[in-house]
């Protein structure tokens, strides 16, 4: 079901841009005119474009507050952890340093004349 209504929101999205794109603004907008007589005259496109605008940002409202309602219900809100580090504590200052685990020397000051690698 919010898969469905992610998808209508983003054709009512599209559908939004369209009409917004085809309405006449002070530079001539991207419409290329029409008949002078009926629906589609400059008057009638622009009361119908400008109905279309309110109507589809009126859904557009509407399906936004729907989608956040049910995404904040759903039950997925639990922290995914499966990739999370497990904590370790850094080594205290005098704790003795095993060589084996340190082969380069950067735990114990040594500098063995070695560059220390860049992390």
């Amino acid at each position: 079901m919010f898969t469905f209504l992610l998808v209508v929101h983003a054709i009512i999205a599209a559908l939004l841009v369209a009409v917004i794109l085809m309405q006449k603004s002070e530079g001539g907008g991207l419409t290329t005119g029409g008949s002078p007589s009926g629906l589609m005259s400059a008057r009638g496109a622009a009361d119908f474009l400008t109905r279309a605008t309110a109507v589809l940002a009126g859904l557009f409202i509407v399906m936004s507050i729907a989608l956040a309602v049910i995404a904040a219900n759903r039950g997925g809100s639990s922290i995914d952890t499966s990739l999370a580090r497990p904590a370790t504590p850094p080594p205290a200052a005098n704790a003795p340093v095993d060589p084996a685990a340190d082969p380069i020397g950067n735990l114990t000051g040594a500098d063995n004349g070695a560059v220390p690698l860049a992390r």
